[in-house]
């Protein structure tokens, strides 16, 4: 792997990383970023590095494709394929960013050993998006670092995204979450319409400071959607429903289910107001 300057040597960040022949990886990621090439709101980092397998040359994604037919398909439609732009500066991202070279995969017959599988760990995940990484040291969080979970158990890098909010492609949104989480999927006779808008409404999946990985640590969580106006009869407190609620009172000691209100916030059988 050899590096190379750009033709604008007199900026800071501006260079390119030779992958394989004719195909060069971008530097300043940011400079495309900007410009509107690439759309992932999680990738923090600007130089990508590919993982290096001794022994191994880069074959480029063409040779990979010869037995990989469907992931070569799939992976057209994946946010991970349009990391590109126009020009000398293209961060051509391909199957050997993340697996690694493949001369010896490709002269062994497709050995597994011979290659890079990011499945089983998330350090080539790690290498673009490092805030994931930060993430995952939170106090409470996923345990990807413990081993337990990876980062394909809920994300498919080969597959665009099929969620509004764009980036690596989940199955859904909440059938990615339901998967492990069953009993918060219902069906409920009353629903929280919160679960249909999607599970990262109210948690934030990758880590948190706050337990059950929630977005905020108190009724603020809640207000955010449940917000009126202040109270007539109560000028300090805040009408949710047909009901005003003291803002100094229980809403500020915690949340509006621990106060023991609305316990069963993700949807009940008996309560329309979620109280249990």
């Amino acid at each position: 792997m050899e590096t190379e300057p750009s033709p604008r040597d007199d900026e800071p960040n501006d260079w390119a990383v030779r992958l394989w022949p004719g195909k060069l990886l971008l530097g300043a990621v940011a400079t495309a970023l900007a410009a509107g090439f690439i759309s992932c709101a999680t990738v923090t980092r600007t130089v990508v590095a590919p993982p290096e397998i001794p022994g191994a040359t880069f074959v480029g994604s063409e040779s990979c494709s010869e037995c990989h037919e469907d992931i070569t398909r799939d992976f057209n439609t994946a946010t991970h394929a349009r990391l590109q732009a126009p020009g000398d500066n293209a961060a051509n991202l391909g199957c050997e960013s993340c697996h690694g070279a493949g001369s010896v995969h490709k002269e062994s017959g497709g050995a597994n050993r011979t290659i890079i599988n990011p499945r089983k760990s998330p350090e080539a995940c790690f290498q673009c998006h490092l805030e994931m990484r930060g993430r995952f040291n939170l106090s409470y969080h996923h345990p990807v670092l413990e081993g337990k979970v990876t980062c394909t158990d809920c994300h498919n890098p080969h597959k665009g995204p099929v969620i509004k909010s764009g980036g690596t492609a989940l199955a859904a949104e909440n059938e990615t979450c339901f998967r492990c989480h069953s009993a918060q999927r219902g069906p409920h006779a009353f629903e929280h319409e919160a679960l249909r808008e999607g599970c990262v409404t109210c948690h934030n999946p990758h880590g948190s400071v706050n337990a059950k990985l929630l977005a905020e640590r108190n009724a603020n969580l809640c207000l955010k959607c449940h917000f009126q106006a202040p109270g007539q009869s109560d000028p300090g407190g805040i009408v949710i429903g047909d009901w005003v609620h003291s803002t100094p009172g229980f809403l500020s000691r915690g949340t509006c289910w621990s106060a023991g209100c609305h316990e069963a916030v993700h949807g009940s059988h008996v309560s329309s107001s979620l109280r249990f």
